[in-house]
C-alpha cells in the first residue's frame, strides 16, 4: 500500500512540476518579446500651447525635446523651463503607464514585479519569497 501511495504522490508532484515549468517557459518566451517592445517604446507629448514636444522611452529617459520658433518670442526663460519640465513629466508619466501595460501582457498581475511597478515599493519584489519563507519558518 505504501508503494502505491508514494507513486500517486509522485505523479501529483510531477504533474504540478510540469504545470509550473510550462508556465515558466511561457513567461520566459514572452520576456524576450517584451524586452524588444520596451526597447522600442517611445511616448511623445506636446505642451498645451504646442510649443514644446518631448519624447521619452520606457524608463522615462528623454529621447528628444523639440521647441517651435514661437518659444523665442516670449523671452521668459523661467516659463520656458517650466513648460519643458512639465511636458517631459507628462510624457514620462504616459511612458510609465505604457510600460506597465506592456509588462501586464506578459507578467502575472499578482507578481511582485507588477506590484512594484504600481507602487514603487521594493518590498513588493520579495513579497512572494517572504511569504513562502514565512510559511516555512512557521511550520518548522
Amino acid at each position: 500500500m505504501s508503494e502505491q501511495v508514494d507513486r500517486h504522490a509522485n505523479r501529483e508532484l510531477r504533474a504540478r512540476f510540469d504545470d509550473v515549468y510550462g508556465q515558466y517557459q511561457q513567461l520566459r518566451s514572452g520576456l524576450d518579446t517584451l524586452q524588444t517592445r520596451l526597447a522600442e517604446l517611445r511616448v511623445t507629448r506636446r505642451s498645451a500651447d504646442g510649443q514644446v514636444t518631448a519624447t521619452v522611452g520606457a524608463r522615462g529617459e528623454v529621447i528628444e525635446v523639440e521647441l517651435t520658433p514661437a518659444v523665442y518670442r516670449e523671452r521668459d526663460a523661467g516659463a520656458l523651463g517650466r513648460k519643458i519640465t512639465e511636458t517631459i513629466r507628462t510624457a514620462a508619466t504616459a511612458a510609465a503607464d505604457a510600460t506597465r501595460d506592456l509588462i501586464a501582457e506578459t507578467v502575472p498581475a499578482s507578481s511582485g514585479s507588477m506590484d512594484f511597478l504600481r507602487t514603487g515599493d521594493y518590498a513588493a519584489l520579495l513579497g512572494r519569497a517572504d511569504a513562502v519563507l514565512g510559511r516555512r519558518e512557521g511550520t518548522a
